[in-house]
Formats: structure tokens, C-alpha cells, sequence
């Protein structure tokens, strides 16, 4: 009986140990990587209402610096609607994945939203967006 609990916990023990380098893993993203330049023209779509990039300035739109990993709702001196606090509540933090999403059709993702873009419906257009945002955002 002793053998067997002692192979019992040598077994978890050794599978805690393996387990550990994919641990710092599992909170990682993995999103598929875009071409920032070929997002740059892409964003041209998109300039009439939102800036990115040093100096960016909120228009119609909030700025759209860092807004990988940025609290949704929460760029200071631009006024949300309802609809995107609401929402906020249950996203706190743009992901590249929710931002995607955001960008495939606004109006289904953040019901009540005020963003009148119809959104991109190429996910490759997507991608290179999330990347030149990425980028734009680092100069």
C-alpha cells in the first residue's frame, strides 16, 4: 500500500514539474501576426475618426494609442456611450482577440455603441490593423 501512494505522489510530482514551464504560458494570447504596413493602409478607413500614433489627439473616436492591453472605456477627455460602458463592465481590457472581434461588426460586439463603422470583414485586413496599431502605437 505504501509503494503505491508513493508512485502515486512521485506521479504528481513529476507532472507538477513538467507542467511548469507552460504555466507562464496560459495567460499569453496567441493571436496570429499581421503586416503593420499593409495595416497602415488599411487604417486609412478608419483615420476620419481615430489617430494613433505620437501626438494622437481623440476626433469623433478616441485615440487609438496602446489600446492592446488598455481598459476599455478609458481614454481621458473623451466621452463614452452607454452602450460601450456597459460593455466595459464585462471587458475591462482590449485584447487583440476582443478587438478583432470589435472590428468584424461593432454594432453586433457593443450593443448601443456609437461607432458607425460597418467594420472590416477580412480577417487578414484585421490582423494587419491589430499589427500597424501595435506598431504606431510604439513611436
Amino acid at each position: 500500500m505504501k509503494s503505491t501512494s508513493f508512485t502515486f505522489y512521485t506521479f504528481l510530482l513529476a507532472l507538477c514539474l513538467f507542467s511548469l514551464p507552460f504555466a507562464s504560458q496560459a495567460g499569453a494570447e496567441d493571436y496570429p501576426a499581421g503586416d503593420a504596413a499593409a495595416g497602415a493602409k488599411v487604417f486609412k478607413k478608419c483615420k476620419s475618426c481615430h489617430i494613433v500614433g505620437a501626438g494622437a489627439k481623440n476626433r469623433v473616436g478616441p485615440h487609438l494609442n496602446n489600446i492592446i492591453g488598455r481598459a476599455v472605456g478609458n481614454v481621458d477627455g473623451f466621452k463614452y456611450s452607454k452602450g460601450l460602458m456597459a460593455f466595459a463592465a464585462d471587458n475591462p481590457v482590449w485584447t487583440e482577440s476582443l478587438l478583432d472581434a470589435y472590428l468584424l461588426n461593432p454594432r453586433q460586439v457593443i450593443k448601443g455603441g456609437r461607432m458607425a463603422f460597418v467594420g472590416l470583414r477580412k480577417e487578414k485586413d484585421r490582423h494587419n490593423v491589430i499589427a500597424y496599431l501595435k506598431e504606431a502605437s510604439a513611436e
